[in-house]
């Protein structure tokens, strides 16, 4: 037998092991939102943020997710309305689990609703804390007239405990920087959307991509019409056209 090292009168931790008999559900039968515009919030929220990190592999979006946080234990989960974690691959998912995933998200957006946003300040807030999450966001769609107001953004502190980060007035709008993300929020009229200080251009959400590429799709089927028609004119008068044969 051999003898422990003097003064190391313990046994080692064991390192817990998953146990693979354990379901962890994906699906409940709550619904993705309370109302439309709450569900456009968050779908416009996390669109923009895919599309903004579409080019970076390590960037996980995604939105009303089981983020399961305690290992064997499937009854400790949380569903935030907008996550986003860096440092991880990005695919798909049915859920998030903290422990195969080397850590939890960086940022948590809720979007209050009559019934959440009480839960939203205080049980998830806690549980987002424990968690580590380092940013954590509650906006109020409906002008505060749910959670009383409009846009709440918080830090999570060395003490693992979660300070305020500074809100200001812009043209009519609440304004406040997420330094994990490294974007301004605003908030005015029920929406909330996201600007890029270093590029000074906004996130487009899905509707708005979609337009913006017809768009430019349509002009460069007009310059291509255009420039058909100027050499076909030149060509009448017996104009050889630049670049022509």
């Amino acid at each position: 037998m051999v003898a422990k090292p003097y003064g190391l009168d313990y046994d080692t931790p064991r390192v817990p092991e998953e146990d693979p008999s354990v379901f962890y559900p994906y699906e409940d039968d709550e619904p993705m939102a309370e109302d439309d515009r709450q569900r456009r919030v968050m779908i416009d929220v996390s669109e923009s943020l895919i599309q903004y990190y579409s080019d970076r592999p390590d960037v996980y979006v995604s939105a009303d997710i089981f983020v399961y946080y305690e290992m064997n234990n499937p009854r400790r989960n949380v569903a935030p309305d907008v996550l986003v974690s860096f440092g991880v691959k990005d695919r798909e998912r049915l859920s998030y689990f903290t422990w195969r995933e080397g850590k939890p998200p960086d940022f948590v957006l809720e979007v209050s609703s009559p019934n959440s946003w009480r839960r939203d300040a205080t049980v998830k807030r806690d549980i987002y804390a424990e968690m580590g999450v380092t940013e954590y966001w509650r906006f109020d769609n409906n002008r505060g007239q749910v959670a009383r107001r409009v846009l709440v953004a918080e830090r999570l502190n060395a003490a693992g405990e979660y300070e305020p980060l500074a809100i200001t007035q812009q043209d009519g709008a609440l304004t406040a920087y997420s330094a994990v993300l490294g974007l301004d929020f605003f908030a005015r009229d029920g929406a909330l959307r996201m600007y890029d200080p270093v590029s000074r251009t906004w996130l487009r959400n899905l509707r708005e991509e979609i337009a913006a590429r017809q768009l430019a799709e349509e002009r460069a089927q007009t310059a291509e019409e255009r420039a058909a028609l100027l050499e076909s004119m030149l060509r009448e008068h017996g104009i050889t056209p630049p670049n022509g044969d």
